[in-house]
């Protein structure tokens, strides 16, 4: 897939079948917009070709408002290429660009530049000055250049309206289950593995302590999850928190133990994803109630992986 910052790259191909948005997260929503517009592409030999802002464009005209985003860029690019987007304009989001008028934005990006033959917009979503351009323009503007426009209609979980403000709520409320329901996956994070305490090695129960790099980290707690190791899945279980037990920390710490696995992870990068959540992080008598008590949740986290549901589901060894 071939990404470009650059609005005048010569890299840039079309014609295009294309859609335009932040897309953080990439859930089911999304999702469906991405699969129409890789099966167009594909029944009309155009390129499939997604156009995204960077940073998210309340950070820049209304910072104090503007959302912690689920992804960063590079992991909504990989995304989309995994949903059959083969090219991705990222616009550098500048008051200069908030600037440009529905039809100027029309006429000299999509049109000119990307050469797209038909424009898919999610429901709700508008773009240029003052939030101009909306489906209808791009309806109208259409029939001047010789491209077609279509909203594709929301996706909804259970008659609830699925949003990516929707999924920070509930990530952050720990319910992760949920979640994943309206990603269409697990959320995942990403980080560093950095030198820790290592009390983990103490209580018998090495962690890798992650530096993590999404805004968006699931509420205080111990978690079944997943982590990438070498390629592979494999089965874990996360504490996010301040690990009162053991005099705490000015600030929240995710620390993963990988079940079953004594290699070593430090300066490796760990991406780490949150299937279910197991309880709330609490502070208990001392370190023998504590190292109790992470036996019984490593072995509720074994007994969840059993389960003929999550082996037919989850690839993780």
């Amino acid at each position: 897939m071939k990404t470009f910052f650059d609005l005048n790259d010569p890299g840039i191909t079309g014609p295009t079948i294309l859609t335009l948005g932040v897309f953080d997260g990439l859930h089911l929503g999304h999702q469906a917009i991405m699969k129409q517009v890789a099966d167009r592409a594909l029944e009309t030999g155009c390129i499939p070709t997604v156009i995204t802002f960077d940073p998210h464009p309340r950070a820049v005209l209304h910072p104090e408002t503007a959302p912690p985003l689920l992804q960063t860029i590079q992991q909504r690019i990989e995304g989309m290429g995994i949903l059959g987007i083969r090219q991705v304009l990222v616009l550098p989001f500048t008051r200069e660009l908030a600037a440009l008028t529905a039809d100027e934005f029309i006429e000299h990006i999509i049109f000119e530049r990307l050469r797209a033959r038909e424009v898919y917009l999610g429901k709700g979503f508008a773009f240029g000055r003052n939030r101009g351009g909306k489906i209808e323009t791009l309806k109208i503007c259409g029939e001047r250049f010789g491209f077609t426009a279509e909203e594709v209609g929301e996706v909804l979980l259970r008659g609830r309206r699925i949003s990516s403000t929707m999924i920070r709520r509930l990530i952050r409320a720990g319910r992760v289950t949920l979640a994943r329901r309206m990603l269409g996956r697990p959320y995942g994070v990403e980080g560093k593995v950095v030198e820790g305490r290592k009390l983990g090695r103490t209580l018998s129960f090495p962690t890798a302590n992650l530096e993590i790099i999404n805004r968006v980290v699931p509420a205080d707690g111990v978690y079944v999850t997943a982590s990438l190791i070498d390629g592979t899945w494999r089965r874990s279980v996360t504490n996010v928190g301040v690990r009162p037990t053991v005099g705490g920390e000015l600030n929240r710490v995710v620390e993963t133990h990988v079940l079953d696995y004594s290699g070593d992870l430090y300066g490796q990068n760990l991406r780490t994803r949150f299937l279910h959540r197991l309880r709330d992080e609490k502070k208990f008598s001392g370190l023998d109630a504590l190292r109790a008590q992470i036996n019984r949740d490593a072995e509720r986290a074994r007994k969840y992986f059993e389960h003929t549901a999550v082996r037919k589901n989850l690839a993780v060894s």
